[in-house]
C-alpha cells in the first residue's frame, strides 16, 4: 500500500452538480467474482474497506482528463472519477481499461459509437454529422447551425466531439477569428460566438484541455465578446490582461503552479462571468466545466502545501515589521485565495493543511493584520479568521486566553467566556446601543399607540450590520445561558433589541424577533419575570398590528412565539399577555392561539378558586371536628384523651374513627384502673397530659395552653405520671398507647408545643 503511483481519490457527482469526496485509497484493476468481471477497486489507506468496486464494462465511456484524472458515468446522473495522485498510476489504470475495451491507450475518450447508436436508437441519417464542413469563412453559418443543432442529442453531442479533436479543427476556428476581427466581420464574429458557446456546452474535457490551454483561452474568451444579443462587444480580454493581473506575492518558481493558477482563474471567469446562465435544458451542459475548475483547485493547493519553503516565506514576510502595507494586503489576499480552495480538499487533508497553518504562526498573523486601518485588510483578514474557527474553535480560544495571561494557558470554556464578556462582549453590542434608543414606554402607555423610537440611522449597511450582531447574541443566549443572562438582564439588552422591530428592514425586526423567541424558548422564569417588568411584548404586539392583515413571515413569526408560550403552558407569561393586551388581541380571529391563550388563563384562574375553596372548606371543616371532639363527655372520670384529627378526613371518617377509638379505651378499662392518679395529701388529683395535635399548612391551634391539676406534696416521688397519647394513620384511628416518662420531659414538650386544653372528665 506504500505505492503512490496507485493512490487515488475517489469522487461522486451529487444532485447540485458538485464533487463530493468518498475518501482515499489504492486502486487496483481486478477480477471481482460479485460483479463477475475486471473491475476497478479502491481500498480506503485508513481501514483498507472497499470505497469503490466498478465493473469495467466493454460500452461504458472513460474520458481521461488532465493526465490525473479518469472519469466515467455507470448510470444515469451517477458519475464518478478517479483523481491520482501522479500521472504513472493514471496511466496503468487507463491502461487496463483500454485493453478491456479493446481501445488504443493513446485515446482520451473510449467510446464505441455503434454501441452508443444502438443503446440511444438513433436513427442512421445522423451518421453524416461526423463529417464537419471546411473550416472557412463562408462556412461559419453552417458550422455554427451544425453545433447548435446537436445539444439536444446525446449520440450527436459525442460524434462532434470526436469529430472536433480531430485535424485541430478548434485552432482552425480561432484561426479564423483573428481574421474576423482583423476584417471587422460583424456576420462572421457573431457565427463564431455560437460556436465555441456550442462546443463549451458539448461538455467534454477533451475539448477543455485544448481550448483553455495557453495558446488558445484567451481567443475563446474573444470569441465569448460577441454575443449577438449585445449592441457592443464585451471587453473580457482587456479586463484579463491588464485590470485583473497577476501577483506574486512570493516568487512562484514552478511553472506548472503557475500556468495552472492562470487557467484557473480565467476558466472561472468564462464560467461566472462570460457564459449567460444555462436555461433548464441547458444546466447539465456544463458539468464537465465545473469539475475542471474544481479538480484544478485541488492541484493548486496540493501544489502549494507540499512547497514548505513557500509557505515559510509568505508566512516571514507577513508578520515582519518591515514589510509595507501594500505588501501585506497582497499577502492577505493570497492567503484569503488559498484558505477559500482548500475548502476542496477532502476532510483529513483540509485538517492537515489548517494544522500546517497553525504551525507556521497564522494567528500571530492576523493579530497584526488585524490592526491595519485598511477595511479590504481587516476583511480579508476576517474571512481567514473564520475559516480557522470552523476548523478549530480551540485552538482560537487558546490562542486568545494566551494573548490575555502574557504566557502558556491552556483554556476552559468558562474561563474564556468570563474573560470574553468583561473584555469584548461591548465590543460586539456597541453599535447595537449606538442605534437604538433606550427610552422606556410611560406607565400607562396604550398598546398599539405608544411607538417604539426607530432606528437611526435606518439604511440597509447598518440593518445588515446589526443582523451579523444579533445572530451572535442569538447563540449566545443558546449556549452561554449564566453570562449572557447577567449581561442583558444588567443592560436591559432586550429593550433595546426590540427596538429593531420598528425598523423599516423586515429582515432586521425578524432577527430581533428570533433573539426573543430563543430567550422565551428557554423557559426560564428569571427570563420571564425580566420581560413581563419590562413590559417587553408590547413591542411585539405594536409589530403584529402594524403588520395589519399582511399574511408573511413577520406574522406567521409573531404567532408562533405566543403559540409557543400556550402550547409550553408558560403560565408567568400567559397571565401577562393576557392580563395586559387580552382587549387588543381579541380582533385576531384567523389563529386560535391568544383564545388558547386566554383559555389557559381562565383555566389556571380557576384552578386556583377551587384550591383556596377547597383549603377554607377542610379550615372550617377542622373547626367543627375539633368542636365536636371538644364537646363530647368522657364517662372515665380522671383521664382525658385528646384525639388528634386529620384535616383531609371528612366527617364521616371521623366518626368511624372515633367509634373505633371508644371501642379500644373499653377493651383497656380494667388496665387503666391500675394506672388512675394518685391522691395528694391536699384531697385532690394530680394529672399529666401529653397530646399529640395535626397542624396542617403551618396553622397551629390558638388557646392551646396546658395546666396542671391541683398542688402536689412535696414528697411526690410514689406518685406515678401518666403520659398518654394517640397515634393515627392513614388507616384510621388504632387506640391507646401509654409512654411512662419523667416530669421533666412532660414539662419540655409543653414548653415547646403549646396545645389546647382539653376537656376533663368528671
Amino acid at each position: 500500500m506504500s505505492d503512490t503511483r496507485r493512490r487515488v481519490k475517489v469522487y461522486t457527482l451529487n444532485e447540485d452538480r458538485q464533487w463530493d469526496d468518498r475518501g482515499t485509497g489504492h486502486v487496483s484493476s481486478t477480477y471481482v467474482d460479485r460483479l463477475k468481471g475486471m473491475s476497478l477497486l479502491v481500498r480506503a489507506e485508513s481501514d483498507g474497506s472497499v470505497l469503490l468496486e466498478s465493473k469495467i464494462s466493454p460500452n461504458t465511456a472513460y474520458q481521461k482528463q488532465q493526465d490525473t484524472l479518469i472519469v466515467w458515468s455507470e448510470a444515469v446522473n451517477y458519475d464518478l472519477a478517479l483523481s491520482f495522485q501522479e500521472k504513472a498510476g493514471c496511466d496503468e489504470i487507463w491502461e487496463k481499461i483500454c485493453q478491456i475495451q479493446g481501445k488504443d491507450p493513446t485515446v482520451e475518450v473510449t467510446q464505441d459509437l455503434e454501441s452508443e447508436e444502438e443503446r440511444f436508437e438513433e436513427m442512421p441519417e445522423t451518421s453524416h454529422l461526423v463529417d464537419l464542413p471546411p473550416c472557412e469563412l463562408n462556412k461559419l453559418e453552417e458550422i455554427a447551425d451544425l453545433v447548435t443543432s446537436v445539444l439536444s442529442s446525446p449520440i450527436r453531442r459525442e460524434k462532434l466531439a470526436l469529430a472536433l479533436m480531430h485535424e485541430g479543427y478548434i485552432k482552425k476556428l480561432l484561426q479564423l477569428f483573428k481574421v474576423c476581427e482583423d476584417l471587422e466581420n460583424t456576420e462572421g464574429l457573431h457565427h463564431l460566438y455560437e460556436i465555441i458557446r456550442g462546443i463549451l456546452f458539448l461538455n467534454k474535457a477533451a475539448l477543455f484541455e485544448v481550448m483553455f490551454s495557453d495558446d488558445c483561452i484567451m481567443d475563446v474568451v474573444g470569441c465569448l465578446e460577441y454575443d449577438p444579443s449585445l449592441v457592443q462587444p464585451k471587453k473580457h480580454r482587456e479586463f484579463l490582461t491588464k485590470t485583473a493581473k497577476f501577483k506574486e506575492v512570493i516568487p512562484i518558481t514552478d511553472s506548472e503552479l503557475r500556468q495552472k493558477i492562470h487557467q484557473t482563474y480565467r476558466v472561472q471567469y468564462i464560467q461566472d462571468i462570460i457564459l449567460p446562465t444555462p436555461s433548464v435544458f441547458e444546466e447539465n451542459f456544463l458539468s464537465t466545466l465545473t469539475s475542471f475548475i474544481f479538480f484544478n483547485k485541488v492541484e493548486i493547493v496540493s501544489m502549494l502545501q507540499e512547497d514548505e519553503k513557500f509557505l515559510a516565506e509568505v508566512f516571514a514576510q507577513l508578520t515582519d515589521e518591515a514589510t509595507d502595507d501594500e505588501k501585506r494586503r497582497e499577502l492577505v489576499n493570497f492567503f484569503k485565495e488559498f484558505c477559500a480552495f482548500s475548502q476542496t480538499l477532502q476532510p483529513q487533508n483540509r485538517d492537515a493543511f489548517f494544522k500546517t497553518l497553525a504551525n507556521l504562526g497564522i494567528l500571530p498573523a492576523l493579530e497584526i493584520v488585524m490592526g491595519m486601518d485598511d477595511l479590504q485588510v481587516r476583511a480579508a483578514a476576517t474571512d481567514i479568521f473564520s475559516y480557522l474557527v470552523e476548523f478549530s474553535p480551540s485552538m482560537v480560544r487558546e490562542f486568545v486566553m494566551q494573548e490575555a495571561q502574557q504566557g502558556d494557558y491552556k483554556t476552559e470554556k468558562t474561563e474564556f467566556l468570563s474573560f470574553f464578556y468583561k473584555y469584548c462582549m461591548h465590543v460586539l453590542t456597541a453599535p447595537l446601543l449606538a442605534n437604538t434608543t433606550d427610552e422606556k414606554p410611560g406607565k400607562d402607555a396604550v398598546v398599539g399607540t405608544n411607538k417604539i423610537s426607530p432606528v437611526c440611522p435606518d439604511n440597509f449597511q447598518t440593518a445588515q450590520l446589526l443582523a451579523l450582531i444579533l445572530e451572535l447574541l442569538t447563540f449566545c443566549v443558546e449556549h452561554h445561558t449564566y453570562h449572557i443572562k447577567n449581561y442583558i438582564m444588567n443592560r436591559d439588552l432586550l429593550r433595546r433589541v426590540l427596538v429593531l422591530m420598528n425598523s423599516k428592514h423586515t429582515f432586521l425586526a425578524l432577527c430581533a424577533l428570533r433573539f426573543m423567541r430563543r430567550i422565551v424558548g428557554l423557559k426560564d422564569e428569571f427570563y420571564n419575570r425580566y420581560i413581563i417588568k419590562g413590559n417587553l411584548f408590547e413591542p411585539v404586539i405594536n409589530a403584529l398590528l402594524d403588520n395589519g392583515t399582511r399574511y408573511n413571515l413577520l406574522n406567521s413569526a409573531v404567532i408562533e412565539l405566543f403559540e409557543f408560550i400556550r402550547v409550553e403552558d408558560i403560565k408567568s407569561l400567559t397571565a401577562h399577555i393576557v392580563d395586559n393586551f387580552s382587549e387588543v388581541l381579541e380582533s385576531i380571529e384567523y389563529v386560535q392561539t391568544f383564545k388558547g391563550l386566554k383559555s389557559k388563563y381562565e383555566q389556571e384562574k380557576d384552578r386556583q378558586s377551587q384550591r383556596l375553596s377547597r383549603y377554607r372548606r377542610d379550615a372550617r371543616t377542622l373547626e367543627d371536628d375539633e368542636e365536636l371532639w371538644f364537646n363530647e363527655d368522657d364517662d372515665d372520670e380522671g383521664e382525658a384523651v385528646v384525639p388528634p384529627i386529620e384535616k383531609s378526613k371528612p366527617e364521616d371518617d371521623f366518626s368511624d374513627n372515633y367509634g373505633k377509638f371508644i371501642e379500644a379505651k373499653k377493651a383497656k378499662e380494667s388496665e387503666d384502673k391500675e394506672n388512675l392518679p394518685k391522691r395528694a395529701s391536699g384531697g385532690a388529683f394530680k394529672f399529666t397530659f401529653a397530646h399529640s395535635t395535626v397542624a396542617t399548612n403551618g396553622t397551629n391551634s390558638t388557646n392551646s395552653k396546658t395546666t396542671a391539676a391541683s398542688p402536689a406534696i412535696p414528697n411526690s416521688s410514689s406518685s406515678k405520671t401518666i403520659n398518654s397519647a394517640a397515634i393515627v394513620t392513614k388507616a384510621g384511628l388504632v387506640g391507646l398507647v401509654d409512654y411512662p416518662d419523667d416530669e421533666e420531659e412532660d414539662e419540655e414538650e409543653e414548653t415547646a408545643s403549646p396545645r389546647k386544653r382539653p376537656r376533663l372528665g368528671t
